[in-house]
């Protein structure tokens, strides 16, 4: 089944976040010769960049026209062997799973299946989900959240929503609502560790004890900052505490599970099976949070996910992008046996987000039923097409 050629999307619906970032997936759709497109995103929709994994996606889409879509092992190793693929980063490997993605959503599509039969088949019948980022409020409007009644409140919704689960930043805001409005690497003041202390006792508070919080830091903090935290956060009973540090030093994740006793988690910046090996080995990460659009694709994230089985590692996929993202984690997700919980961010809610794909997935009372369409079970929706930046490689 030979690709004639690629298109890529750089999706401006878009919406203004509190972080005053834009929202720009960029989907991939691959074309065969028989007629068959797959739909591929890559993982990085939000933060500075939105036109080097474009152009990534464009440069790499020229190295695999004429192969044989089917041949989705061949296509990955094409990619990864180039130069910068062998040393990779978030551009090059975006890049790299959107198309991985596409092809195994053309393979699906090609067998009438959806992907997850081509991964071994449902072990997971129905998926648990938490609802993540509260700090945004919960809901179909995102504002940043100061006061602790907010969070307690924030909270409730998704427990009325039929959550069990949810996760928190209580640093993300400063108490005027910016982003980053204080220091959080070296050592936290007793303001900041206090303001955190009572956003989370709030969210406890609202949530039950049966609610379970996970608590995230986006690697804002140090080894220094994040022992400070995770030892006053201790006594609300953590599910896990996600990124308290960069991935770049596997060292200093080590040092942090050492001396905190909540279950550590990262992944959404970790890269490849080679990029999660010094963290399997050290059994410093209790959690790992690959996300499919940059950790490698459906290919290398499935491999990801099985060398972290050996580990007794958990698997929570990072979803936060469009709804082509939140397909296809669903269908790796549907396989492996040591999966966790199921990510649904904030921004899935949103209209303007909803939008840009075909269907609308959403838990109910919490738990996901993963779609039996063929393929990855998602396309982008006319509207973001029509409206998108569009490059075709031929």
């Amino acid at each position: 089944m030979k690709i004639t050629s690629i298109d890529i999307f750089l999706i401006t619906i878009g919406r203004p976040s509190v972080l005053g970032s834009p929202w720009n997936p960029i989907v991939v759709r691959v074309n065969t010769e028989d007629g068959i497109s797959g739909y591929g995103e890559v993982g990085l929709c939000y933060g500075d960049t939105k036109e080097a994994p474009f152009g990534m996606c464009r440069d790499f889409a020229k190295l695999i026209i004429g192969m044989d879509a089917m041949n989705s092992e061949a296509i990955w190793a094409r990619l990864h062997n180039t130069f910068w693929g062998l040393g990779g980063g978030p551009v090059v490997y975006g890049a790299m799973s959107a198309i991985d993605i596409a092809l195994w959503d053309i393979k699906g599509k090609a067998l009438n299946v959806p992907v997850y039969m081509l991964l071994g088949g449902k072990t997971n019948t129905k998926l648990r989900a938490y609802a993540s980022q509260i700090q945004f409020d919960w809901g179909q409007t995102a504002r940043a959240l100061t006061r602790p009644e907010e969070y307690g409140e924030a909270c409730l919704k998704a427990k009325e929503d039929g959550y069990d689960c949810v996760k928190v930043d209580p640093l993300c805001f400063n108490m005027e609502g910016k982003y980053k409005g204080w220091p959080c690497s070296g050592i936290l003041q007793a303001e900041q560790l206090k303001i955190a202390h009572d956003r989370v006792e709030a969210v406890r508070r609202a949530g039950g004890d049966d609610m379970d919080i996970i608590i995230e830091v986006h690697s804002l903090t140090d080894a220094n900052s994040a022992v400070q935290l995770g030892h006053v956060l201790e006594e609300f009973n953590i599910f896990y505490y996600e990124e308290p540090t960069m991935p770049m030093n596997p060292a200093n994740m080590k040092e942090i599970a050492r001396r905190v006793s909540i279950p550590l988690a990262s992944g959404e910046r970790i890269y490849t099976r080679w990029g999660y090996r010094p963290f399997f080995e050290d059994h410093s990460l209790h959690v790992i949070q690959p996300d499919l659009g940059n950790c490698g694709g459906i290919t290398e994230g499935k491999k990801i996910c099985d060398m972290a089985r050996i580990y007794d590692i958990g698997v929570q996929m990072h979803i936060c992008g469009g709804p082509q993202a939140t397909a296809a984690a669903l269908q790796l997700e549907a396989v492996i046996p040591n999966f966790l919980i199921h990510e649904h961010h904030q921004a899935a809610l949103l209209p303007e987000n909803i939008r840009t794909g075909i269907y609308d997935y959403q838990p109910v009372n919490g738990y996901f039923t993963v779609p039996d369409l063929p393929g990855v079970g998602q396309e982008p929706s006319r509207e973001a097409m029509d409206t998108a930046v569009k490059v075709t490689v031929k």
